[in-house]
């Protein structure tokens, strides 16, 4: 079996509408209720997010799926030769907000793009890592020599999800029981900080005969579901003793008056092991592969609020030797929490930025709270 170098060789991405500020949040997701929240202006103030983007109007009409998205992502990496998408032979496309159960999202996506032939498509499920397991299949095809042109994406579309509606009649049920309605805060916080958009790359074993591309040197990853249990979920409700009740086991109704299909995190669960879990695994890969701090120059964490950013410091300084501030590159404060297309959005800047010189090399840290899996990477600038 052959042994190729993988290349990423353009990057792009898309973000539906103009970018929302915090203060016209519930101009498009809408008041529970009728009435502010209460949980916002907390959140927003350690979540440190400025601006995000939402699929909607004012109002909360939809304007782009997240096939549409993903696809008009696609599409941009082929704008300046167009008919060279019909050398495309993979598309890879991860995200935790497909538009539907079934089809795959990857297929939908694919249905967005008439002019490229018929390919092979897959769909990584999951949450934040979905879009790292699409990169690391467009890697081992590439790598093995199965394919030479792949593309990977990382995309959500979480606003159908955040809009009032979905929360509204289990405030009324509140209401009903009590003169202080609320909405319980781990499904109100996510509201917060979640942003839709979408991202992509092309990959290649070549590089660019001009400019640069950035040789994906290694991608890992490792789950503790094993002995963790379920910190993030959508489709379900968390028991007593820590197992998940799926939808499936919901009548109609509790389906919609429980709201199942809001996403919900388990803050607690959250703010004690996110970081830990993840500091463990960059110290055995640092050992392993021989790496020291002196050898990244550029380190590319996906958080999901700034809440968390001096915590990773401070468990790499414990575990890696410690990554200095000037070293990290988020861009979590303009665009948001865009889930499995955060890290793409990163490099996607990076790679444009005109910053990257050859030689340099780029850590990628990807953390995924469902059950706490974590995904790496190392780039190295060619």
């Amino acid at each position: 079996m052959s042994s190729n170098s993988v290349y990423i060789t353009a990057t792009s991405a898309f973000f539906p509408n103009e970018p929302v500020a915090n203060d016209d949040m519930e101009a498009y997701l809408g008041y529970i209720d009728g009435k502010p929240s209460k949980s916002k202006k907390i959140v927003l103030r350690n979540n440190g997010i400025k601006n995000r983007y939402y699929a909607l109007e004012k109002g909360g009409k939809s304007t782009h799926t997240n096939a549409q998205m993903t696809a008009l992502a696609v599409r941009e990496l082929y704008k300046d030769k167009p008919e060279t998408i019909k050398d495309l032979e993979l598309l890879s496309c991860g995200t935790s907000s497909p538009d539907q159960m079934m089809p795959s999202h990857g297929v939908m996506t694919h249905g967005w793009l008439p002019e490229a032939e018929a390919i092979e498509v897959v769909s990584p499920s999951g949450v934040c890592c979905a879009g790292m397991h699409a990169l690391k299949y467009a890697f081992l095809a590439i790598k093995s020599g199965e394919v030479k042109h792949a593309v990977a994406t990382g995309s959500e579309r979480f606003s159908g999800l955040l809009v009032s509606d979905v929360f509204e009649e289990e405030a009324q049920k509140l209401k009903e029981l009590t003169d202080n309605p609320y909405i319980a805060f781990q499904k109100d916080f996510l509201r917060w900080m979640l942003s839709d958009g979408a991202s992509a790359f092309k990959m290649s074993d070549e590089p660019n005969k001009e400019g640069i591309s950035l040789k994906l040197e290694w991608i890992e990853g490792v789950s503790y579901a094993n002995t963790m249990e379920t910190c993030m979920y959508m489709g379900a409700e968390k028991e007593a003793d820590g197992t998940l009740k799926g939808f499936m086991d919901f009548t109609p109704e509790e389906v919609m008056n429980r709201s199942i299909f809001s996403v919900k995190q388990d803050i607690g669960l959250l703010s004690d092991n996110i970081v830990p879990l993840g500091g463990q695994k960059i110290k055995e890969i640092f050992e392993r592969r021989g790496l020291t701090v002196n050898d990244i120059d550029y380190f590319l964490p996906h958080i999901s609020s700034d809440f968390f950013k001096s915590k990773i410091y401070d468990l790499i300084e414990i575990y890696g030797g410690g990554i200095p501030y000037d070293k990290w590159f988020i861009n979590l404060y303009t665009v948001g929490n865009v889930g499995a297309a955060s890290v793409y959005l990163m490099i996607n800047e990076l790679f444009n930025s005109g910053k990257l010189k050859v030689g340099e090399k780029i850590l990628l840290l990807v953390p995924e709270s469902s059950r706490f899996s974590y995904m790496y990477a190392m780039l190295t600038v060619v």
